[in-house]
């Protein structure tokens, strides 16, 4: 077994997807330790994930929940260095923009273990985002940060983070280059629910900034209700609940959906005929896939994905969602942005070498 021990800390979906590629090739060199904090907590949002990716179940679950902003992290903190001062790993690893990934990166530079940021350098430039305020504080207590695009790496410069940056590609590439020939064997999503390519739009909100405003919220599923297509909505567990504390209530044109597993979501992503997201990994999947995009926010991480005109920005402007579906349509071929399908093993490699 390897001696050289790597702690990785995980706890949304979008963090098991990215982690999958990069435990493969990481498992030669360390021995790595998988830490759920929980943040993801049913089974619909956490556990399908590590079973259709075949990833190691965690070695330790820390049960922490739900809850506000500062309590979340302040729970993950405190359980965090008790598993941290009993391993002692190398390095700590964590991924994009969670409170899960911050928490992680405090807990670790408390106790003076080195930070890997998987999915360093994204910037939105919003601060009233927390997913912002966690990106630009993990970077600048990382100690390697491994970005997945030039802009990336020009957001760390501005900000006078030069020392241990490497562009290496993005792991969701290689997380959707390895599922997506899995998924079209395995799922069977499009039976399921009687849809064939082309003849639906696929939506996901689950952004505080867009749940837990009741009018930004009615506004988008008026968005949503005024297209002329079937829209197929998975719906996220805050999306939900405020949907029923509000008590708004969907046209006949969308379906409600539980939340699904990876290999169902890339299908009903590939098979689009557009994807309305507020989702940052959404946009860039639906990059990849081909599938043009309209963001219900006002900004992105990924402008690229916008400047290549595949992506577009309407905020929770209902007229805006509509006018973007039935008029606007990519108009020039795909650039590419995020590497080749090996950003994991170029981590792995550099990770090696400390």
């Amino acid at each position: 077994m390897p001696n050289k021990v790597i702690a990785t800390v995980v706890g949304a979906r979008p963090q098991f997807i990215k982690a999958a590629p990069v435990s493969r090739a990481l498992k030669d060199s360390f021995q790595e330790i998988l830490i759920h904090t929980g943040q993801h907590y049913d089974y619909g949002m956490s556990d399908v994930f590590f079973e259709e990716m075949e990833m190691q179940k965690p070695n330790f679950h820390l049960g922490i929940g739900g809850g506000n902003h500062s309590e979340q992290t302040g729970k993950m903190l405190i359980e965090l260095e008790k598993v941290l001062n009993t391993i002692k790993p190398n390095i700590l690893l964590v991924y994009g923009d969670t409170n899960s990934t911050l928490a992680g990166a405090l807990s670790a530079a408390k106790t003076n273990i080195p930070v890997a940021h998987i999915e360093a350098g994204l910037r939105s430039y919003n601060r009233t985002m927390p997913e912002e305020i966690n990106r630009v504080l993990t970077d600048h207590i990382s100690t390697f940060l491994f970005c997945p695009t030039d802009v990336a790496i020009k957001n760390l410069a501005k900000e006078g983070i030069t020392n241990g940056v490497h562009q290496a590609g993005d792991v969701m590439f290689d997380a959707l280059l390895h599922n997506l020939t899995l998924a079209r064997k395995k799922s069977d999503i499009l039976f399921r629910l009687n849809i064939a390519k082309s003849e639906y739009a696929l939506a996901t909100i689950h952004r505080a900034a867009n749940t837990d405003d009741k009018e930004k919220l009615k506004s988008i599923l008026d968005g949503l209700a005024s297209l002329e297509t079937k829209v197929i909505l998975p719906l996220h567990p805050r999306t939900s609940k405020m949907m029923n504390e509000w008590n708004l209530s969907v046209n006949k044109n969308i379906d409600l959906i539980e939340p699904i597993g990876y290999f169902d979501m890339l299908i009903l992503q590939e098979n689009a005929n557009c994807i309305l997201t507020d989702s940052g990994g959404v946009q860039k999947e639906a990059y990849l896939l081909g599938v043009r995009c309209i963001t219900l926010r006002e900004e992105t991480e990924w402008v690229e994905t916008v400047e290549a005109g595949w992506n577009i920005l309407v905020g929770a402007n209902s007229q805006l969602i509509r006018d973007s579906f039935v008029n606007w349509f990519p108009k020039t071929e795909r650039i590419k942005f995020y590497g080749n399908g090996d950003a994991s093993v170029k981590i792995a490699e550099i990770l090696k070498q400390i």
